[in-house]
């Protein structure tokens, strides 16, 4: 542990370093190659004006590098791969988008991410913007955000692991440890193996996403409400508005870009959760997602790249469009104000 630690701060270190080397570097090179002498001032405004030019392409450069090689290059590759077999040896044309045309699995998980996508984006906002505005009229109200912000800081397998504790079950006659069926329990109910009920599981499991994203939409939402002018909310109360009216009349419509935002935000990571249900379930019991999905055809049973690159540009095609949508939104934001 101490071994690791240590050559991860190493990393970080020398990463900041070895990009402020570069910069510096880079920046001499590029003084080197187009100097100013103050002999000739036409050659010299000319070398400057060249030196603005190159400087930040020169600059940004690394970043271009990397994105080509790591997000370009592994886009086109995937395309290809789509239209050959799973070996990506045998080129098959459209055969691996009829498949996911017609095969139930594939069905399945475009099912259950239209779920999640129904629920989770909804219930983080919702929870976050009420304990956000409750929050800010209690006196331990920072106390509070820390509290629900928490589990941000855990991983999702973390977190995942917590609630299989919650939900975890016991055989008939044994002391059952899982928080949710000793509560069951206690009231004289019958203990259950919740993460296998059909089509109720996919539920459970979107609880364990909202506590982690709740704490995320509040802090944001949270953030917007201070922005609001307490001219506007004094107005309010003197013209006889109750709390409910002042919270959706003239809160929530001031506050509508930032809603949205986080709303689309928490949407992207929905179209990609992955380790939440490869923790809880591994797909089974009909909680199978597409990034699941993808997962299994690509790494398991032989592999198949084939079928596992048409789920990979599904995902794509589907997250990409929100994204677009969500960073103009944030740049309408940042105008704005």
């Amino acid at each position: 542990m101490a071994q690791q630690l240590v050559s991860a701060i190493g990393v970080m270190v020398a990463g900041v370093f070895a990009c402020a080397a570069y910069y510096w570097l880079s920046d001499k090179v590029l003084q080197a190659i187009f100097p100013v002498r103050s002999g000739d001032v036409l050659q010299a405004s000319r070398n400057l004006n060249r030196r603005a030019a190159v400087r930040p392409w020169l600059f940004i450069g690394p970043a271009l590098i990397l994105l080509l090689v790591y997000l370009v290059y592994p886009v086109i590759a995937t395309l290809i791969l789509s239209f050959y077999d799973r070996t990506g040896s045998e080129f098959v044309g459209l055969a691996n988008y009829r498949w996911a045309f017609f095969d139930a699995g594939f069905r399945q998980s475009i099912f259950n991410n239209i779920l999640w996508l129904a629920v989770v984006p909804a219930a983080c906002t919702f929870f976050g913007l009420v304990i956000a505005v409750m929050t800010d009229r209690i006196w331990w109200g920072n106390i509070a955000k820390s509290i629900v912000f928490m589990p941000m800081a855990i991983s999702f397998v973390g977190a995942s692991v917590i609630w299989k504790f919650i939900y975890e079950y016991r055989a008939e006659g044994q002391v059952q440890i899982g928080l949710l069926n000793a509560i069951v329990e206690f009231f004289g109910g019958n203990p259950e193996v919740w993460i296998s009920m059909p089509f109720w599981n996919n539920f459970f499991l979107m609880i364990i996403l909202i506590w982690i994203q709740t704490g995320f939409a509040m802090v944001i939402l949270s953030a917007a409400l201070r922005g609001i002018p307490e001219e506007t909310i004094e107005a309010a109360v003197i013209d006889g508005a109750n709390g409910w009216q002042i919270f959706w009349k003239i809160m929530v419509p001031q506050i509508w870009g930032t809603i949205a935002v986080v709303w689309t935000t928490i949407t992207i990571l929905v179209l990609k959760v992955f380790d939440i249900v490869l923790t809880m379930t591994n797909g089974q019991w009909n909680t199978m997602v597409l990034a699941n999905l993808m997962f299994d055809w690509m790494f398991r049973g032989g592999g198949d790249s084939g079928r596992s690159a048409v789920i990979a540009l599904i995902i794509m095609a589907a997250v990409t469009p929100i994204m677009v949508w969500n960073i103009r939104q944030a740049n309408r934001e940042m105008e704005g104000r």
